[in-house]
């Protein structure tokens, strides 16, 4: 959260779209002295900072909870960046992963397999290595679902939850894909998803709580919130390495993957915005990054060939 000069002034630790207002929000933690309903706030989303109102709805000594509309932009912005790779304190939800409606039945099918396949492979690498894999749990919904990241929506996209040990997906994202990312495909869809399991593995071996540690401002975290991201688009391609030593892909799945992870690539992405390309901002790589660590995983089949905290040029 950011306050009108641009200087960090809080955590955001949630976000949404509101029903009732129709736009995005966010819920954030800023000094008392912020939080009168009016003050001009931004958040900052993957490098863009749409602007926002903010609105208090509570708090404690020095510190106040506020509600921020966010009225800059309300369409083609990644609101993924409002809950990053994780954080904040695990809720309690008793939702199970669902099966989707009979229309989405196909991809429900498509994606379950995917999942199972994704798991299995990850599994038998820690096995030969004598290491305990826990099988995350995928959570399929529509619109909104309570997390122990805070309060998701489908705006924000596919996303891991590091306390839950869970992937979320709206599978309304995958027409996103299609449609307004120009990355049509089976395989795009299953790259996607490996690389939230990428971000399961990084949670299990302790990279997430590594990559959380190296943030002491917000060019840091942004750094290192790009070598989490490239680590994982790297470990899909390890899992996309197997699926093909198995007879699993078909002509063009490769490529389908490679474009989708161009056509997400936060110097894209910053473009179609209309907003000039700050690298200091990226949170997430530019989108050659983004294919070269998928290809590098793909080529050598490799998880320990992923280490891109350890790599000097990304």
């Amino acid at each position: 959260m950011l306050s009108e000069d641009g200087s960090e002034v809080g955590t955001v630790t949630s976000g949404a779209l509101s029903p009732t207002l129709g736009v995005p929000i966010a819920m954030a933690f800023v000094p008392t002295a912020l939080s009168e309903p009016g003050t001009k706030l931004t958040v900052d989303v993957r490098g863009s900072s749409p602007a926002g109102t903010g609105l208090k709805v509570g708090g404690g000594v020095g510190v106040a909870v506020v509600v921020v509309v966010i009225v800059g932009r309300l369409l083609g912005v990644d609101l993924s960046g409002l809950l990053g790779g994780g954080g904040g304190q695990p809720t309690n939800h008793q939702s199970q992963p669902k099966q989707g409606t009979d229309e989405d039945k196909e991809l429900v099918d498509f994606v379950n397999f995917v999942m199972k396949d994704i798991q299995d492979t990850f599994q038998g690498m820690y096995q030969k290595q004598n290491k305990q894999y826990r099988r995350a749990k995928l959570y399929l919904f529509s619109r909104a679902i309570d997390t122990g990241c805070g309060r998701s929506s489908s705006a924000i996209g596919p996303f891991y939850c590091p306390p839950d040990y869970a992937a979320y997906i709206d599978l309304t994202f995958y027409r996103d894909l299609r449609d307004r990312f120009k990355a049509a495909g089976d395989f795009a869809q299953a790259y996607v998803l490996a690389h939230e399991i990428g971000h399961h593995l990084q949670k299990l071996s302790g990279i997430e709580a590594k990559a959380q540690s190296l943030g002491r401002d917000r060019k840091s975290r942004n750094a290192a919130s790009v070598r989490q991201e490239l680590q994982a688009d790297c470990f899909a391609g390890v899992w996309a390495h197997s699926a093909s030593e198995r007879k699993l892909l078909e002509m063009g799945d490769v490529e389908e993957a490679l474009n989708a992870a161009s056509q997400i690539g936060d110097d894209r992405l910053q473009k179609e915005a209309g907003r000039d390309v700050n690298p200091e901002t990226f949170t997430h790589g530019t989108s050659e990054q983004r294919m070269r660590w998928f290809k590098r995983g793909f080529v050598t089949g490799r998880l320990e060939d992923c280490d891109t905290f350890a790599a000097g040029e990304l």
